[in-house]
């Protein structure tokens, strides 16, 4: 675990919250994505973080459409008129709304059986992907989840969400994510009201008796390869479009998940399937007005990580863990 200098980070995480404020509401009301064509073809929730709905996260759906996603991408808001720190702190209010998620999915999958969904989390997002799947009915499952930077405790348990998905959850992680993800929820708490650094900036813990469920857990750390479509390690940065079409859409459209693919995702060696592009996305077809201006460094860590806050289980680093792909 980091050790931060609280105070001395209070103005910059302050800031970025103000930014993310700056956001609240400034999307548009129109679903671009959401046709009767596309509706055949399969389903994209995608879930924004505590700004609510702006253009960063109109952004995570034009990355996936120019990235090849040929289904409905719905952008769904789960948030709160209250502000940013409530729609973070109130876990019970977001737990209420995920189950809504839940119900809209079954909706879905009764008008549209055997089309594939799929829930895309940016940030606080990341968590109602989780709580979503958790809320589905016993034995119901959906293809998978992708987290980008979420505010999850790295201890929690992703065990129910897991078992409602066919191929699994995809986790993209940045350890240069450190003032949001790393003092802001030391500060602020997690999504699940943990103090302390987030998945999305350290990546999962995983149990040392782990059930062959998490086996169904893949996790990406950023790379400076990562930049060049946009995604500076920051979270600001991280719903950029081109980032999204190169680095979650192929995830989307691959008909299964392994630690192969994953490592092809990675590198952008990923080849061509059913419904996904032949290489990544061309540059011309993109463009991001999401600001990147991001701390260039994380502050200095502690050399001796402390044992993790939960109990349940012994955990380890991601990046320890065979199969897993880490930083």
């Amino acid at each position: 675990m980091y050790n931060f200098p609280l105070m001395r980070y209070m103005i910059p995480i302050l800031s970025g919250l103000s930014i993310l404020s700056l956001f609240c509401g400034c999307g548009t009301p129109s679903q671009p994505y959401v046709t009767p064509d596309r509706l055949q073809r399969g389903l994209v929730l995608v879930l924004p973080g505590i700004e609510g709905r702006s253009y960063l996260n109109e952004a995570i759906c034009k990355g996936l459409n120019n990235g090849g996603v040929n289904w409905a991408i719905e952008l769904s808001d789960w948030t709160s008129n209250w502000g940013v720190l409530y729609n973070l702190r109130a876990e019970e209010r977001n737990r209420r709304q995920a189950r809504k998620i839940a119900k809209r999915i079954e909706r879905y999958m009764v008008a549209f059986p055997d089309r594939p969904v799929m829930l895309v989390g940016q940030s606080g997002g990341g968590a109602m992907a989780v709580w979503a799947a958790e809320a589905l009915k016993p034995g119901q499952k959906i293809d998978g989840l992708v987290l980008i930077n979420p505010s999850l405790s790295p201890q929690y348990l992703l065990l129910e969400a897991l078992a409602h998905t066919d191929k699994g959850i995809v986790l993209q992680y940045s350890p240069k994510d450190w003032m949001l993800l790393g003092v802001g929820t030391t500060v602020y708490g997690t999504m699940d009201g943990e103090h302390g650094s987030s998945a999305g900036f350290v990546g999962f813990e995983i149990p040392t008796d782990r059930p062959k469920l998490y086996k169904k857990l893949y996790q990406i750390g950023w790379t400076s390869n990562m930049a060049q479509a946009g995604h500076s390690g920051g979270h600001l940065s991280s719903g950029a479009a081109k980032f999204v079409a190169r680095y979650v859409a192929p995830l989307i459209t691959a008909e299964e998940w392994s630690n192969d693919l994953m490592a092809q995702v990675k590198k952008q060696e990923y080849t061509q399937t059913a419904d996904s592009p032949t290489k990544a996305p061309d540059d011309s077809a993109l463009s991001d007005d999401i600001p990147t201006t991001e701390p260039a460094e994380p502050p200095p860590a502690d050399p001796s990580p402390e044992t993790p806050g939960s109990t349940s289980q012994p955990a380890t680093n991601p990046a320890s863990q065979p199969g897993i792909i880490g930083i």
